[in-house]
């Protein structure tokens, strides 16, 4: 293959593809299928026309290319490929950019690679994954292929601090206006993009996770409580009896009987002075019933009641003390 080292993958779109032998036009190149495990271009799709979008594909294989200028020769219309499986290798535009703590980059929207064996070289990431958009509309940014750790579906993971490591291509006219930051900017900006899993969070391929079953145990049979005819029954311990009552009316005669010895010895008669009828003021009022109507009612007298006498006292003072 005779052609310049490295081409990016926008500039072979739209490209003819002619044969040496008859100057046949194949078609034009309207795809590129990338190995992403190998990182190289293996196949090529092509179209009749650039804008077709019915259709069968047909496929070739980049190693039958002969010459890339402005035209790709091949051979003779033999390169054609059927059986080319391209489901099992990826285009690599749109894919995620993150790097291995998890931290954004941006969106493939291109790449540079060897036209001599189809390796890649470098990565052109934007915030947004779209080729069709020029530019001059965002900014753009190259990413050696060094940098890939790990590759997955529709993802690349590339070491911790390579966005240090970006070249930039293009300053986009948000950026200009000073209106856009790049990817991994935004976060600090506190402006909003999409959060993206963690890789060691990600799950791989292989036999998706099974619940584990819980085991089968069966219940134990029920164990019926069976009683002894020994233990069935205990006889309760006798209540204390009560007093007889002979030691209760013997209790009651010693409390409530007429013993005057005891009584007098508990409580010695004290000295009686008799009141003689003199001592009193009235005897009649003793003797009378206190709630009788006096017959002889005394009259009332009132007591005297203290009160100032009045005094007149000016109606108003002069000026010079008179009245």
């Amino acid at each position: 293959m005779t052609s310049e080292t490295t081409w990016q993958r926008s500039e072979l779109l739209g490209t003819q593809v002619i044969t040496r032998d008859r100057g046949k036009r194949l078609g034009v190149v309207s795809q590129l299928w990338v190995d992403v495990d190998q990182r190289e271009i293996v196949a090529i799709g092509l179209r009749e026309n650039f804008l077709a979008v019915a259709g069968i594909p047909k496929y070739m294989y980049l190693n039958t290319v002969r010459e890339i200028g402005d035209v790709i020769l091949v051979d003779d219309d033999r390169v054609l490929e059927d059986d080319i499986d391209v489901e099992a290798y990826s285009t690599l535009i749109n894919c995620e950019v993150i790097t291995e703590t998890g931290e954004p980059l941006g969106r493939v929207r291109g790449y540079r690679f060897n036209a001599e064996n189809g390796k890649l070289v470098s990565l052109i990431i934007a915030s947004i994954g779209i080729p069709q958009i020029p530019d001059q509309v965002i900014s753009t940014y190259e990413l050696s292929i060094d940098e890939i750790v790990s590759s997955g579906p529709e993802r690349l993971i590339v070491f911790e601090g390579s966005e240090e490591r970006l070249q930039q291509l293009s300053v986009g006219v948000l950026e200009r206006l000073g209106l856009g930051e790049a990817p991994w900017n935004k976060e600090e900006e506190g402006l909003y993009y999409p959060p993206t899993v963690k890789p060691a969070n990600q799950l791989g391929t292989g036999v998706p996770q099974r619940t584990p079953q819980q085991e089968y145990r069966p219940a134990a049979p029920a164990v019926e409580e069976t009683w002894e005819a020994e233990a069935a029954w205990v006889e309760p311990e006798p209540l204390p009896q009560v007093q007889s009552q002979a030691a209760y009316d013997n209790y009651e005669a010693d409390n409530w009987g007429d013993d005057d010895d005891n009584y007098e010895e508990a409580y010695p008669a004290a000295d009686y002075v008799p009141v003689e009828a003199s001592q009193y003021e009235d005897e009649a009022d003793v003797e009378a019933d206190i709630w009788a109507d006096d017959e002889t009612p005394k009259p009332y007298k009132a007591p005297r009641v203290n009160i100032p006498e009045k005094k007149k006292m000016p109606e108003y003072e002069t000026e010079d003390g008179g009245y």
